[in-house]
């Protein structure tokens, strides 16, 4: 049973269950035991039932700011880079696309839909035991074309009397970057994405994988009609991120949440002759804390 559950949703699993027993244990402390301690007063609270009823209201307390308010989540690869980076950490706010319960991800209470150009954490359709994020591209109803690394979207015609032609997504090329791949230094666009101004880096040495993208039936290689109750989404880093193109379309029931902001920022040093533990932080980008451009 436990293998279904993703780490995170392991987590959710183990507090709501741990919330629940002392939740339960305070309640009968409460309004069973102490009455019957009153009348009978040489009876003393049992230490377990003590740090139950302590553990309670924190445990309580953690479990709703990390189901409906707030979750941290961290940054494991560099399929978001330039906007994301590996050790960055950051909020996922829970409640921007519907109050959700903590273990199987219904809605309770819709709050609202993702839009284009949001950065969302989702669990994998393709690995349901791993969290992805990426950027929202296309919407319900969307025709998302990727050709010679170039992204054109149609959007849905939902009624109007001249339906919307694919355009292409407008991209301003602004040079080489720091960031690499296999030694190959990436080249820089600033992308604008619906109303969503943000960066997006390609590999000039990598051609385009059309034989490796997921076929929808019935569509051309490299389009994809997004159904209802689905989205497209894609990492900034073009071509170093297994994300819609790949496996396809992103299920609504597999939203976990918006990222909106980094908290904290650490780099890790990967140099294998250094003495430094490679999974302790060495440092500490102070300049990107803040929110999620």
């Amino acid at each position: 049973m436990l293998s279904v559950f993703n780490a995170a949703e392991l987590f959710s699993l183990i507090l709501t269950l741990a919330t629940l027993i002392t939740g339960i244990v305070f309640a009968l402390d409460k309004f069973v035991w102490q009455p019957k301690r009153k009348e009978q007063p040489q009876q003393s609270r049992s230490g377990w039932v003590d740090q139950a009823r302590s553990l309670f209201p924190v445990l309580f307390a953690i479990l709703i700011i990390r189901s409906f308010i707030i979750e941290p989540f961290q940054i494991p690869s560099g399929s978001m880079q330039p906007t994301l980076l590996p050790g960055d950490f950051i909020g996922v706010e829970k409640f921007a696309y519907g109050l959700r319960d903590p273990i199987f991800h219904k809605t309770l209470i819709p709050t609202g839909k993702p839009q284009r150009g949001d950065i969302t954490v989702f669990i994998d359709p393709s690995n349901p035991k791993i969290d992805l994020i990426k950027r929202i591209v296309g919407l319900p109803g969307d025709t998302v074309i990727y050709q010679n690394k170039t992204l054109y979207i149609k959007p849905a015609c939902n009624g109007q009397k001249v339906c919307p032609v694919a355009q292409e997504v407008p991209k301003r090329y602004v040079g080489l970057t720091n960031f690499t791949e296999q030694g190959v230094r990436l080249d820089e666009y600033n992308e604008q994405l619906g109303t969503v101004n943000h960066h997006i880096l390609r590999d000039p040495a990598l051609p385009e994988q059309l034989y490796r993208y997921y076929q929808q039936p019935g569509s051309p290689m490299g389009e994809w009609v997004v159904p209802k109750g689905h989205y497209f989404a894609m990492g900034d880093n073009r071509d170093n991120s297994l994300d819609s193109r790949y496996w396809g379309f992103m299920p609504e029931q597999n939203l976990v949440g918006k990222a909106t902001f980094i908290w904290i920022s650490f780099t890790f040093n990967h140099n294998p002759n250094s003495m430094w533990p490679h999974w302790l932080p060495d440092g500490v980008r102070f300049h990107r804390i803040g929110r999620i451009h």
